[in-house]
């Protein structure tokens, strides 16, 4: 009898294990789980929370970074980089801005600036790979580059007075959600499928896995890198061009900060610093986990001060377990 109750209190203890080794493991369900927790605990403790104007206001804001969180994760994956893209999308902005008030047309003017991000992107590419300069460096130099460009261009100074017609871009709805919300949602999962079911993102994991072993298998390592910064690129400069028309204005000083947002998302999300990890799911959750943690913040009235410490503390630590739990499987 004492023989049996302790195989069967083994097997519990087992199977418990192996709920929590899943749960860990699987990144995307740990985070849907802590979306779901946040979601409870703010609807008891505040009465505005658990509204449909505070979730479309989160939606909405968090759009920037859930669109260039995937080019991020890919560039994770890799096992690069870039830090230059907050200052891509401020820089696109202000192009487009520019571009309009000079009587360029909608479309256009939104090629123009997408396309500004393909040549930031490549630049960084071409800097990571053919002049093997360190991720870090080089985009943190076009960050500033980028960033003192779009301030150059305005002195500084936001441009608004844009077209009516260009709202339309941020502000309109389809069946009562925001176009930027479906527009995001849409791009998630499209470049979600396309990471798990194609070629070339496959060759991206590969490569940031062990660059020496896809390299002596045929991929071109350097091809695939330029070609991922420059998607990267043109995911900020999309998202510089929403924000200049949900704001109706170009902005230099946009996205000031966002890089380190959405890298610590991506991380959370399951990607490594090291590469050849994570989902571009798993990384937008990432992005939906941290924003609810600002917004929860926001409707408890903590001091905005405050905010920047319990964000930054909550991303360390997210960082922390996850090297901790990626140094256990090593």
């Amino acid at each position: 009898m004492d023989a049996a109750l302790s195989t069967e209190t083994t097997n519990a203890k087992t199977g418990l294990k192996r709920v929590f080794k899943a749960f860990v493991d699987v990144r995307e369900l740990t985070l849907i789980v802590l979306i779901v927790a946040i979601i409870i605990t703010m609807s008891w403790l505040s009465p505005y929370f658990f509204s449909a104007a505070n979730f479309r206001a989160v939606a909405v804001g968090m759009t920037p970074n859930a669109i260039i969180v995937i080019g991020m994760a890919i560039l994770l994956a890799s096992g690069g980089f870039d830090l230059s893209v907050g200052s891509v999308m401020a820089l696109s902005s202000t192009v487009v801005a520019m571009l309009l008030l000079d009587g360029m047309s909608i479309p256009m003017a939104t090629v123009c600036g997408i396309l500004l991000g393909a040549v930031a992107g490549f630049s960084n590419g071409i800097l990571v790979t053919a002049l093997g300069i360190n991720p870090l460096i080089a985009t943190l130099g076009t960050m500033s580059i980028t960033r003192g460009i779009a301030l150059v261009l305005t002195e500084g100074f936001s441009l608004s007075s844009l077209p009516a017609d260009f709202a339309w871009i941020g502000k309109a709805s389809l069946g009562g959600f925001p176009m930027l919300v479906l527009l995001t949602l849409f791009l998630v999962v499209i470049f979600d499928l396309a990471v798990r079911h194609t070629r070339f993102f496959r060759q991206v994991y590969f490569i940031g896995a062990n660059e020496k072993a896809a390299m002596l298998s045929g991929i071109h390592v350097n091809r695939v890198r330029i070609i991922a910064y420059v998607l990267t690129g043109m995911l900020a400069a999309l998202a510089g061009v929403l924000l200049a028309s949900r704001l109706m204005s170009g902005t230099p000083t946009a996205g000031n900060g966002i890089e380190l947002q959405v890298l610590a998302a991506a991380v959370i999300g399951g990607a490594s610093l090291r590469g050849g990890e994570g989902t571009i799911l798993g990384a937008f959750l990432g992005v939906v986990f941290v924003a609810l943690i600002n917004n929860s913040m926001t409707m408890l009235a903590v001091s905005i001060y405050w905010q920047m410490i319990v964000i930054g503390g909550v991303l360390v630590s997210a960082v922390a377990l996850d090297m901790l739990i990626r140094g256990k499987k090593g």
